[in-house]
């Protein structure tokens, strides 16, 4: 069972992913920074990781700092990650999403921070 404050940062994860845009995507950076860890972001992923079974949480639209799909081995089937993605209107080439600058939600500038 992990800690209370890992759980803590976790939901809190949850929560700012909830609040991204449909049609945009953002990094695990960018959630760690706007959570005041910016060193955190392998955290964020561990967070986002365990959410699989949340359909609350649109953990698709969160991807490395250069628009790789590196949480895609946790979604179910081979390319539900893209699929999502492209169910959005995005577009995805050899795993990374085209135009990630153009769609990038950033949650500090967006609702400041936490």
């Amino acid at each position: 069972m992990p800690k209370p404050e890992t759980l803590n940062f976790f939901n809190r994860v949850y929560e700012v992913t909830k609040r991204i845009p449909y049609g945009r995507v953002t990094s695990y950076g960018a959630i760690a920074r706007y959570l005041g860890a910016a060193r955190s972001s392998r955290m964020v992923g561990y967070a986002l990781n365990g959410s699989v079974n949340r359909d609350d949480v649109p953990a698709h639209r969160v991807l490395n700092r250069n628009g790789l799909l590196t949480g895609k081995h946790h979604f179910s089937g081979t390319n539900l990650m893209q699929q999502l993605l492209e169910s959005e209107g995005h577009e995805v080439k050899e795993d990374k999403l085209q135009n990630f600058e153009d769609k990038f939600w950033d949650p500090v500038t967006e609702l400041g921070f936490s």
